[in-house]
């Protein structure tokens, strides 16, 4: 029987020694190490090269445990790594889905919860809460539909001409058709026709809409490096 090799990190000794004996009776199981810091147990991972990490949340900082494990994650792909923790707080546990993270314990589990996670982690069959599982569906949708919106943003500025894109810029900047006119040196006229000409590359019906946008996808980010073509 292969024996699943666990290294263990939290700050309370006490919480150590409970989960090590926990394990110490169990016949599949084996306590690679034990480390007291998210520090140290990003080092411990490297020697040890565990098959399950049993990692703390709060250790010499509020997020050690999942700092630690998005070290261990990029360095150690392989590794599963359960998030214990005392309380069940629903944004700590999401960014720690988020590092990647496969389940995680609450310490005061039962034994035989805390010995199935462990378990099942092994095995691969990660058990994603629901209510997780939802927030982590939402937060991809909400990125892909951002990545989308930059996309769709960065083909448009490149259609732009080069008078157009510095037209945008002022109406980013929130000048109004006669304020543009004065400090390009052109008439109102000819500010109009290229504001026209913007709003309907963007297919959007009124400048705000067209600013809104650009606040979307952080355009004074892209300004500087920004060259349209004309």
């Amino acid at each position: 029987m292969k024996q699943i090799r666990i290294m263990m990190a939290d700050d309370s000794p006490e919480i150590r020694n409970y989960f090590s004996n926990i394990i110490s009776h169990e016949e599949d199981m084996e306590l690679a190490g034990t480390a007291a810091s998210g520090a140290e147990a990003v080092q411990l991972a490297r020697d040890l090269r565990p098959d399950i990490i049993l990692m703390d949340i709060q250790m010499e900082t509020r997020i050690a445990g999942i700092s630690a494990s998005e070290q261990i994650l990029k360095e150690i792909p392989g590794t599963k790594i359960i998030i214990l923790t005392i309380l069940e707080d629903d944004d700590l546990l999401f960014q720690a889905y988020c590092a990647g993270v496969t389940d995680y314990i609450i310490k005061t589990d039962s034994v035989n919860q805390i010995l199935t996670s462990i378990r099942n982690a092994f095995q691969n069959q990660m058990i994603l809460r629901p209510k997780y599982a939802e927030k982590i569906i939402q937060e991809l949708k909400r990125v892909r539909e951002e990545q989308n919106g930059l996309l769709y943003g960065l083909n448009i500025l490149t259609m732009l001409s080069n008078s157009e894109f510095e037209v945008l810029k002022c109406l980013y900047q929130g000048m109004n058709a006669r304020q543009i006119s004065e400090s390009r040196y052109v008439s109102q006229g000819t500010v109009k026709t290229q504001i026209h000409s913007i709003l309907k590359k963007f297919d959007m019906k009124s400048v705000s809409d067209v600013v809104r946008h650009l606040k979307e996808i952080r355009f004074d980010h892209i300004i500087e490096t920004m060259h349209p073509g004309n």
